[in-house]
């Protein structure tokens, strides 16, 4: 039986980056279609998309319970993220109507590790601004902030947390972190835990690898931006919505912070018209922290792996919703 794949997510369309995925799902077995544009989709632009559609190769799209129980998306069997944030997805919804939510979870941890400073090391010596002056023919060396010595806050440390405690300590950073759940292997690199206040207070740069829940929606706000240090500087390579943006661009302007430097938004695309971008001392990238080439090709390949597998009646690697297998409702057919 024929599958009809949705590509949403436009690491599948690279010339470099998407050949293994491509590959994998280049068989007679698939019937490729892309999306007007790559994500993240919003309900109303996936709605149109999902007549006949079994599997979806998806960026970080809206899949609410509103577009999972539509009749559009009555033949949908599996949700197949390129990447490891599922927030995005209504994981209850999709359990309930029998449909896979596979992921990738561990790849993408030291390419987004490496970004993280590159970001750091960037806002903290001026490196963008520099670049700007120059290309305007002025000649303004700019002072920055020197790493060696400082203190480095990670909200969340987790597997790449971690992957950013190694790096940093390599610089000569003391390295301080905020998790609910601390873990013992960040212990024994060094990582001292903290509560959220001494951590923002402490941190000369305060790194965000959170995941987004309820809990972390907001997390940091007008409050929490007004603990930290006048020279500290806020790192996000996670996700926008963990960042209160209103309060972050007061910051800013008013002075509470230094300065920051931004990978995630709560609206991506990020419009030219939001306050972010002409906010001073910011550095905004467009949510590109796990585009290492390499690792591209590796998530790229599982991400297509995971259809192609579901669609054999296998399991794939990396499940969100791994109960969905024993559920009647289950909408792919698994070999005996």
């Amino acid at each position: 039986m024929t599958w009809n794949v949705l590509i949403t997510s436009s690491p599948f369309a690279d010339p470099v980056v998407g050949k293994g995925a491509r590959e994998i799902l280049g068989g007679a077995e698939f019937s490729i279609s892309h999306s007007p544009r790559y994500g993240p989709l919003s309900e109303a632009e996936l709605l149109p998309l999902l007549d006949g559609v079994d599997a979806i190769y998806a960026s970080v799209d809206k899949y609410s319970a509103a577009v999972l129980t539509s009749p559009q998306a009555a033949r949908l069997k599996v949700l197949s993220r390129w990447g490891v944030g599922c927030d995005a997805i209504d994981r209850e919804t999709a359990t309930r109507l029998g449909i896979v939510i596979a992921y990738t979870p561990g790849l993408l941890n030291e390419a987004v590790a490496e970004y993280a400073l590159v970001l750091l090391f960037a806002v903290a010596r001026r490196v963008h601004t520099g670049h700007v002056t120059l290309r305007e023919g002025k000649w303004e060396p700019a002072w920055g902030q020197e790493i060696s010595g400082s203190t480095l806050g990670l909200v969340g440390c987790g597997r790449i947390g971690q992957a950013v405690a190694k790096r940093a300590a390599a610089f000569g950073m003391r390295v301080i972190a905020f998790d609910p759940a601390p873990h013992v292997e960040a212990q024994k690199l060094g990582v001292k835990f903290v509560t959220l206040d001494e951590l923002l207070a402490q941190s000369d740069f305060v790194s965000l690898h959170a995941a987004l829940s309820p809990e972390t929606r907001g997390l940091i706000g007008e409050a929490q931006l007004r603990r930290m240090k006048k020279n500290a500087h806020l790192i996000n390579t996670s996700r926008g919505a963990i960042v209160d943006e209103a309060a972050l661009v007061r910051a800013l302007h008013e002075g509470w912070i230094a300065g920051a430097a931004l990978d995630a938004f709560v609206t991506e695309p990020l419009p030219a018209s939001h306050p972010l971008v002409s906010a001073p001392n910011v550095l905004i990238t467009p949510h590109q922290a796990s585009f290492g080439t390499e690792t591209g090709r590796r998530v790229s390949e599982v991400a297509a792996r995971a259809i192609a597998d579901c669609h054999a009646g296998r399991r794939p690697q990396w499940v969100l919703n791994p109960e969905v297998f024993d559920s009647p409702a289950l909408r792919m057919t698994l070999s005996k």
